[in-house]
């Protein structure tokens, strides 16, 4: 007898009929789906927490960049202030009311020693303020009631932060000067500097005379072309540097040949000079113009300057000063802006003061502008306009050997200026 059962009543009834009691085993309830899903669940909490109990291992901080130096230039219409980074840097802007300031926050970052010493000098613009206020963040203040307006252009390779900060304008001025024609000439201020020792890193230098072969540059009413001038000039110079500094001197021509603006710089980089001397001839329409004057590489300070750098490049006025806040930013170092500041400087002032005994002299001074010889040198590089080929006194001088001869002197004696500052001094 089989019997689903409970198993004694199975028996119970196999014994009242003389059978055999055949009692199967319980059966076990099967587990439910519910039980089956929270066993699960339970298994994934405890993973969890196994996870949640290993600890992620902890990256330490990257460590701060140091603001490695601080350089600033004087325009004439705008300050520029570069930070010098050790690498790039995060940083945010904000306004700042009572008093009003814009403030610029270098995130973990560190003023080098070399930056400090600078925020030391009297002279540093007062309208720019620097500070270490937190240990990983260097903070720039700029006071907004004494400033119109301002650029930033972080660069790398190297890294730098550029600030621009452009001054209010006087109104009265801007009304007086309110339909002048021409704009006034704007001449760059000289820079500070002390007495500075002998450039003994100063070996080679780089005479360019300007145009040549089928380039013939400025020409004058009787003929006389600039190309023929200023080479000239460029091999007296040669001689009067290899003769009287010892340095090597390289030209970019030595004869009458025609040399691409681009190349002349490549060859100045290519040699490694230390200096580039560029020497033009300028030219006006208004014949009574006459005068020299000094350039270094950056924006044109006045509409002329624009001018002369677009008849020497040869490019419409138009297309001359495009872009130039990054290429003078970006393609040259502080150093040599500065230092190119400094050549054009002691070269103008050496020349006016060479020549003025000998000649009615007018400084139109030293100024910036977009030329393309003077942008690709990475060394202190300055073009001399050292007459007016369009003025009939300055042709008539150009023709004589003694005027070419005192000129390439007047230069020479710049040049030495630089290299040799404190000798010049104590003549």
């Amino acid at each position: 007898m089989i019997c689903s059962r409970q198993p004694t009543v199975c028996l119970v009834a196999a014994l009242l009929l003389g059978l055999p009691a055949i009692c199967p085993r319980p059966l076990l309830a099967a587990p439910s789906s519910s039980a089956h899903l929270s066993a699960e669940a339970a298994t994934h909490s405890m993973a969890r927490k196994v996870r949640q109990t290993r600890k992620k291992p902890v990256r330490p901080a990257p460590p701060p960049t140091v603001v490695k130096d601080l350089r600033v230039m004087a325009y004439p219409d705008h300050t520029r202030l570069v930070l010098v980074l050790q690498r790039d840097v995060t940083f945010t802007q904000s306004r700042q009311k009572n008093p009003d300031r814009l403030i610029i926050e270098l995130q973990n970052s560190l003023l080098g020693q070399a930056a400090r010493a600078v925020l030391s000098d009297k002279e540093f613009p007062g309208e720019i303020t620097i500070a270490q206020l937190h240990p990983r963040s260097v903070t720039v203040s700029l006071n907004m009631k004494t400033i119109s307006d301002y650029k930033l252009l972080p660069l790398t390779r190297p890294s730098r932060l550029v600030v621009d900060v452009y001054p209010h304008m006087d109104i009265g001025a801007v009304r007086s000067s309110a339909g002048a024609s021409p704009p006034p000439v704007v001449s760059i201020p000289h820079p500070r500097s002390a007495k500075r020792p002998a450039r003994p890193e100063i070996k080679t230098i780089v005479v360019d005379p300007g145009h040549g072969g089928k380039d013939p540059g400025a020409i004058g009413r009787t003929g006389i072309a600039e190309k023929d001038i200023v080479l000239k000039i460029g091999l007296k110079l040669r001689e009067l540097i290899t003769k009287h500094l010892g340095n090597q001197v390289l030209m970019t021509r030595h004869q009458d040949m025609f040399v691409e603006l681009e190349d002349r710089a490549k060859f100045a980089n290519a040699t490694e000079a230390d200096l580039f001397i560029s020497i033009h001839v300028n030219s006006h329409p208004q014949r009574s113009t006459k005068g020299l004057e000094v350039y270094h590489f950056g924006e044109a300070s006045d509409q002329r300057a624009l001018e002369v750098a677009a008849r020497e490049n040869g490019t419409p006025i138009k297309d001359t000063g495009i872009g130039w806040q990054y290429l003078v930013a970006d393609l040259l170092t502080t150093k040599k802006v500065q230092e190119s500041l400094e050549l054009a400087w002691t070269t103008k002032q050496a020349m006016v003061a060479h020549l003025d005994s000998h000649y009615d002299v007018v400084d139109h001074g030293v100024k910036t502008a977009p030329f393309y010889v003077l942008r690709n040198t990475v060394m202190p590089s300055i073009l001399a306009e050292i007459a007016f080929i369009s003025n009939p006194t300055e042709e008539r001088l150009m023709q004589g050997d003694a005027f070419l001869t005192r000129m390439a002197e007047a230069i020479f004696e710049g040049v030495k200026a630089f290299v040799q500052p404190l000798q010049t001094a104590s003549r």
